[in-house]
């Protein structure tokens, strides 16, 4: 697979009031980022609820979103688990129907050591034949996936990169010096994003990018350039709303922020509840000015 540059955005799942999914705006979603300009879908994933879905759901939101894309832009499929054989089992799903590559979170709950997490993997990306993007987000799985481990994964011909989101700059920078120049490294942290594209990773898988589609993708595109300029004004657009995006547990304010915007409706699954009234004032004026509403 080419690999994909610039702004990826962790796309939510719409949903209406009673919790059930809503394709209508969900394809909606999928036209306009293409015509904002974002570079790839991530179908799936933690902001598109994927603890909440069923299995079935989650089949169907990756097929949905491979045909309603219909290659205008690359789609990659949220389908991983703590379950080695679950996520072998969507993997081989998400390829069925297409997808230019899965996200493989790390097993979250279960507590794999660095060994458990390199043969979980490994298993995943030899059993079926689609490129692998590893996904490190240890504020949410507690296990961390280390630099060394990532290093020999991306010996694996199938693993083609990572989304880092432990917002660690320093470390980041390092595991930019050890894998090889082909295995893309993308941000997972809206807020450090711009810094680390300076620094050398290859785009952003970002929460923000789905209430400022064109923004972010102009922000990838100027750290990928290293045009300074653009960079320090784009983030002081952005920077407010990057943060309160994550005021409570995503995607529960991005979700609300779409929903001022008439892109979807309010729908959340439990254990996810409404934004709370003490924190809307704060996304809204970030919303403000970010020249969102």
């Amino acid at each position: 697979m080419t690999m994909i540059t610039g702004s990826l955005v962790a796309l939510v799942t719409p949903m209406h009031e009673n919790g059930d999914i809503d394709f209508a705006a969900y394809r909606a979603l999928i036209d306009w980022h293409i015509e904002q300009g974002t570079d790839a879908i991530v179908a799936v994933g933690t902001s598109g609820e994927s603890p909440t879905v069923s299995v079935d759901e989650q089949c169907e939101l990756i097929k949905v979103a491979v045909e309603h894309a219909a290659k205008r832009i690359p789609i990659i499929a949220g389908a991983g688990g703590n379950s080695t054989r679950e996520a072998i089992e969507l993997s081989r799903y998400a390829h069925s129907v297409g997808v230019d590559a899965t996200l493989q979170v790390v097993p979250y709950y279960n507590k794999p050591t660095q060994e458990g997490m390199y043969q979980h993997f490994k298993t995943i990306a030899e059993s079926v034949d689609c490129p692998v993007v590893l996904y490190n987000v240890p504020g949410r799985t507690v296990a961390d996936l280390s630099n060394e481990t990532v290093v020999r994964l991306a010996d694996i011909p199938n693993i083609i990169g990572i989304k880092d989101a432990t917002g660690d700059i320093g470390r980041g920078t390092l595991l930019l010096q050890q894998v090889p120049s082909d295995f893309a490294v993308y941000s997972g942290d809206d807020l450090t994003a711009a810094a680390y594209i300076l620094l050398g990773a290859h785009g952003n898988v970002s929460v923000t990018a789905n209430v400022a589609p064109k923004m972010m993708h102009d922000l990838c595109v100027a750290a990928l350039n290293a045009d300074i300029p653009t960079v320090r004004a784009l983030t002081a657009k952005l920077s407010s709303l990057n943060k309160n995006l994550f005021i409570e547990a995503n995607p529960i304010t991005v979700k609300w922020a779409l929903a001022e915007m008439g892109r979807i409706s309010a729908g959340l699954r439990l254990p996810l509840t409404q934004l709370s009234a003490s924190s809307q004032g704060v996304v809204r004026a970030a919303m403000q000015t970010a020249g969102l509403l």
